[in-house]
This record gives C-alpha cells, structure tokens and sequence, in this order.
C-alpha cells in the first residue's frame, strides 16, 4: 500500500468521524425540550422560518451587516472556501481529469479564502473586542481551516502535496463534531428557531404596514 492510498483512507477515516459525530450531535440536539411557547400566535410561523434562512439572511436585513459590509464579505469568502476546499477534497481522485481553466479557478478560490481566514485570525488577536469574545478554540478552528484550504490550493498546483493535504484533511474532518466548527449543524438550528419565534408573533416577514 503505497504512502498517498494509505493517506486517502485517513481521510476517508476522517470523513466518516466527521459525519458519525455530527450525527451524534444533531440526535442530542433533537431531543432537547425547548420552552413552551404561550404567546399567541399571531403570524404564519412556516412563513417566519422560510424568511430566516432567505430574505433574512440577506446583509440588509442585518443591522451588524449593514454596518460592518467588509466583515461580512470577508466572512461569506471564508465560507466560500471552506466549502470550495471540501468540494476538492471529494473530487480528488479525478483531479488529473479537471479543465486546466477549472483547476485554477478552484486554486484562486481556495487562496482567497486562505487569505480572508488569516485576516480573521489575525484580527481574533489584535482587535480588542474580539480578543475578548475568543476562545483557544475559536483560534485554532480559524487557523485549521485556513491552513486546509492553503494545503488545498497548494495540492490542486502540486500534487506533491497532496499526502500532506489529504492527511490535514483527516485531522480537519474529524475535529468538526469536536470544536467551534459543529456550528455547521446548529446553524440550521438557531435560523429555524429564530423563524419559529419572531414568525409566530407576525415579526418576521415584516408587516406590509411596517415596510
């Protein structure tokens, strides 16, 4: 078994951690009571829940988005590579077969992400407000993510990286359940919730008076 097959299956290892774990995670989760809910309902809570994960998600429908444009831009980025180097990862394999056009565009993809993720980490230490709100683990999830999509860029322009990569990629995976980056799944959550709650009391969408 050569170095780069045995590489493949610990990421593969690491992808079925991730997934079992988020499993996990997601059934905890599902059989945690919430408080009853005794207001009247004066809304379309389905129509709550459809604006929180549309319209509401838009970057004018937040006031801190709205304020902080560049902030969310840089965030939406390091988003866009995460997935981007994800994506990478599962089509590795057929790497050789990609568009030369197709395989650049996923290395500039990937390094801008990369470099939107060290922006992030970077201002984690130096800017006061969110020194104080980070934690050793919002650290180093910023600084793994970064680091995957670098060694994902790096492996897509030279495919001697690709051990490397793939082994990051079994470390990354596998952490996900484990640390900041398992807001993946309670993301959906807490839209659903915030649809559910402001949607009920005829919030969310906005009133046609309000508009």
């Amino acid at each position: 078994m050569t170095l780069l097959i045995l590489s493949q299956l610990l990421a593969l290892a690491g992808l079925l951690a991730g997934v079992y774990g988020i499993t996990i995670r997601y059934a905890e989760t599902k059989t945690r009571a919430l408080p009853a809910d005794k207001s009247p309902i004066k809304g379309n809570i389905s129509h709550g829940i459809a604006y929180a994960f549309t319209t509401g998600m838009m970057p004018w429908a937040k006031e801190s988005t709205r304020i902080h444009a560049i902030a969310y831009l840089r965030g939406i980025g390091f988003h866009v590579g995460i997935f981007t180097a994800l994506g990478a990862l599962l089509i590795s394999p057929f790497w050789g077969m990609l568009p030369s056009l197709l395989s650049s565009m996923l290395i500039w993809v990937l390094t801008l992400g990369a470099f939107l993720g060290a922006a992030g980490g970077i201002l984690r230490i130096v800017e006061h407000n969110l020194r104080g709100l980070s934690l050793p683990d919002d650290h180093f999830a910023v600084w793994l993510m970064t680091i995957w999509m670098a060694a994902a860029a790096l492996a897509l322009w030279n495919a001697g990286v690709l051990i490397p990569f793939y082994i990051l990629s079994a470390i990354t995976l596998a952490y996900i359940p484990l640390g900041k980056i398992r807001h993946c799944l309670y993301f959906f959550f807490s839209r659903a919730f915030f649809g559910k709650f402001f949607g009920r009391r005829a919030v969310f969408p906005h009133p046609e008076v309000v508009k």
